[in-house]
């Protein structure tokens, strides 16, 4: 199975789509917020199934958590935006709350970089933003993880097409 994740696409969503379409078609695709209204254009522009968390710029979109615990492939995948645990400061919080929720995944967005970690057999990983990268490379950036016997995570680069 392969599950697109993208974060932090801020009313820009074109660039997403197109890259989107440009690859075999993922099975899946999280939006892990800011903004959220742009997971609904995704999917209703790609025709996937996408499950979306709520980021610090999603006010008042209370029909949606701000976290969620997904189990695929008896896989237990957790999704947030990552501003309630000051991912910007590090992902100690994050790892924590993981370990609570008894996460073998942890997806989550905000800082717009990049990343990709395995803390003690737990996979975090951090798309980063497709038209809003941070950090040293400022490439636009989304995930790609393909369940199997393992979990692969992968982050592309956006290709402006």
């Amino acid at each position: 199975m392969k599950i697109v994740v993208v974060s932090d696409t801020h009313g820009s969503t074109d660039t997403i789509i197109k890259n989107i379409r440009s690859m075999e078609r993922p099975d899946m695709i999280f939006h892990l917020g800011d903004y959220i209204e742009d997971g609904i254009k995704i999917r209703d522009a790609l025709d996937i199934h996408t499950i979306m968390v709520r980021g610090n710029g999603d006010f008042g979109k209370r029909k949606f958590e701000d976290e969620q615990i997904i189990e695929i492939m008896g896989r237990r995948i957790f999704l947030t935006h990552g501003h309630k645990y000051n991912v910007r400061f590090g992902v100690q919080n994050l790892f924590y709350r993981a370990m609570e929720v008894q996460a073998d995944v942890v997806l989550y967005g905000h800082t717009h970089i990049a990343k990709i970690l395995d803390n003690e057999g737990i996979l975090i990983m951090n798309p980063g933003s497709p038209d809003y990268p941070r950090g040293i490379t400022k490439k636009g950036t989304f995930g790609l993880i393909t369940l199997g016997d393992k979990v692969k995570p992968k982050i592309l680069e956006i290709k402006y097409v």
